[in-house]
């Protein structure tokens, strides 16, 4: 099995490769990091050789799923591809990258890019046929577009299934973030209403006398 390597840890799954690199310098508006591969590796699209890029997001307020690659300078763009939200439950404080790992002397492919500290990352999107070859070989859904597609903010994108079958993207990709349950509602405090200790009846007569007893009054001063 393959392992690619990024700056310092290495850590390698069944079928998907995992990278972490505490060390990659990050920028956080742009998720700017830059990292080094000792293998070629798969982007959509095309093969990087060996070495050290930069990642970063493109700069649009659009759509925030562009990632530009550029060489280690980060001065010469190789490659602008499309990504989607992809939520994580546990996010870590190192750069993550997974690959889709390929048997015998295929370059892995990279699948999912996380920053440090986010809970969410950037699944890359594959052209249709080759997220079709990816789906059958790792065994997992891959995120597609039509091979035909030019504008990357309008394109539909779709995801494949092992089994070759097109299904919405959003059925097999964690696109948004998790709802969190919502809290128990605040239990009913009952309120009891005091007994009546006594009847009003000596309060009535009270007020009675007192009020003959001001009218004799009145009427002597008179």
């Amino acid at each position: 099995m393959k392992i690619v390597n990024t700056v310092l840890v290495v850590a390698a799954l069944s079928l998907v490769g995992a990278v972490s690199a505490p060390g990659a310098r990050a920028d956080q508006y742009n998720k700017k990091t830059v990292m080094t591969f000792n293998q070629p590796v798969e982007i959509p699209g095309q093969i990087l050789p060996a070495g050290t890029y930069t990642f970063k997001l493109l700069d649009s307020r659009s759509d925030r799923h562009i990632v530009q690659i550029f060489d280690a300078d980060g001065m010469h763009l190789i490659a602008t591809v499309l990504a989607i939200n992809d939520y994580r439950l546990q996010p870590t404080g190192r750069t993550v990258v997974k690959f889709a790992e390929q048997s015998g002397d295929a370059p892995d492919a990279l699948k999912a890019w996380f920053y440090p500290g986010d809970n969410f990352g950037q699944e890359f999107v594959y052209p249709k046929q080759r997220a079709i070859e990816l789906a059958v070989a790792i065994k997992e859904p891959v995120p597609a577009l039509p091979a035909d597609s030019t504008d990357l903010n309008t394109v539909a994108i779709v995801a494949i299934t092992p089994e070759q079958t097109e299904v919405p993207v959003t059925e097999v990709v964690q696109t948004t973030a998790p709802v969190a349950d919502d809290p128990a509602p605040a239990p009913t405090v009952a309120t009891e209403e005091l007994p009546k200790t006594a009847s009003t009846l000596p309060l009535i007569a009270l007020l009675g006398l007192a009020s003959l007893g001001a009218a004799l009054v009145v009427k002597r001063l008179s």
